[in-house]
């Protein structure tokens, strides 16, 4: 699965973790849901979060990420400096 995939390229890369979550949406291809309230379903749409120590580690995820599934998958990746991430404890 997919989702499987692109979590080993996390991990090798060093990152500690990330989250996942269903999305859909609406834009130029009008309304994508695949209806499914589970993630693990094999027509869902997801999103992954990876916060990373390093912009060097984000790029290494992003660029693995997008050479082997953009062109068959559709994928949006954000690489953002984070001032600071607000949480009651580690996770």
């Amino acid at each position: 699965m997919l989702l499987n995939k692109i979590g080993r390229i996390i991990d090798a890369a060093g990152a500690t973790g990330y989250t996942v979550m269903e999305s859909g949406g609406k834009g130029s291809r009008n309304i994508r849901s695949s209806g499914e309230p589970a993630v693990s379903g094999t027509t869902s749409n997801i999103k992954f979060e990876v916060l990373t120590p390093t912009k060097d580690m984000a790029v290494r995820i992003s660029d693995e990420v997008a050479a082997r599934y953009f062109d068959n998958y559709s994928g949006i990746i954000y690489v953002c400096d984070v001032m600071e991430v607000l949480h009651a404890h580690k996770f």
